[in-house]
């Protein structure tokens, strides 16, 4: 009768590169120019693309997808001004499939893929998910199939993976706007984020036998300068109360619930965690 005992969730870390960008576009405005330092000088800063996996008894879960392979160089799909602004970097190692691969697992086998947007950096290999329902918010895939409608080949959202989506007909589910506290499998829960750094955020919401509660916060926070207090937004935004409203949500649920939060693109916090080639949590 063993069997009947639930098996116990495994959470992996899985590094997939590094992208560098503006310092603004992570902290709005961190240096401004003032009458006594008037040519502030920006900075170029490296931080780390990433995605988990959990292997839960109820089935395979992927949150986000990182870059897609194809996205650098020469015939690569994102644009030159694109590659210039945020170049990745990654060994061949970094990409998913090679991720997963190392832990024996094929895309086919994912049953869920939490997209928490469809940027670039974070939905760049859904379309190898062709068996998973990929869930995301309602607003952003509206608002990403418009930037493909309109043909538009520069920007956070890549017409070439999009592309790719479409004609790999990949399962949606969308989450609305006054859905919230979704629960995908047993104590994992989806977060509605809303509106902020994109049209429409969503986060995951993980309790882990040993390792206690964690939130996937994505980039409705960046990093733990971002987090604060005070709350210090990105360049990258599409609302700004909408993302200040999406930072204390998070702040009260992990206070509520003794979560640690998982931040986007923090270097450090990046560091301390333990990576899928080393072990997991659970």
């Amino acid at each position: 009768m063993s069997n009947l005992i639930k098996a116990r969730p495994k959470l992996y870390v899985m590094d997939n590169g590094r992208m560098s960008m503006d310092k603004n576009w992570m902290i709005a405005m961190h240096n401004p120019a003032t009458l006594s330092n008037p040519n502030a000088p920006t900075q170029f800063v490296e931080f780390p693309i990433y995605t988990v996996l959990i292997n839960h008894p109820e089935g395979k879960i992927l949150f986000d997808t990182a870059c897609n392979p194809n996205s650098m160089g020469v015939e690569g799909r994102w644009a030159e001004s694109t590659q210039h602004a945020f170049p990745w970097v990654a060994s061949e190692e970094c990409y998913l499939h090679n991720r997963l691969e190392q832990l024996n697992i094929r895309p086919e086998e994912i049953k869920y893929v939490i997209a928490s947007h469809l940027h670039l950096d974070h939905a760049g290999c859904l379309e190898m998910f062709t068996n998973a329902t990929i869930i995301v918010h309602e607003d952003e895939l509206n608002g990403t199939l418009q930037t493909y409608a309109r043909n538009e080949k520069e920007g956070a959202y890549v017409w070439a993976d999009i592309d790719a989506w479409i004609k790999n007909h990949l399962q949606w589910k969308t989450i609305k706007r006054n859905e919230d506290n979704l629960e995908l499998v047993e104590g994992i829960k989806i977060i509605n984020l809303g509106s902020g750094h994109a049209w429409g955020m969503i986060g995951l919401h993980i309790e882990m036998p040993e390792t206690g509660g964690i939130i996937l916060a994505s980039d409705a926070i960046y990093t733990a300068e971002s987090y604060g207090p005070p709350v210090k937004p990105p360049g990258i935004i599409y609302d700004l109360i909408g993302y200040r409203n999406s930072v204390e949500k998070i702040r009260t649920l992990a206070t509520r619930t003794n979560s640690q939060v998982w931040f986007g693109h923090d270097a450090n916090q990046f560091k301390q965690f333990r990576k899928s080639t080393e072990g997991y949590y659970e």
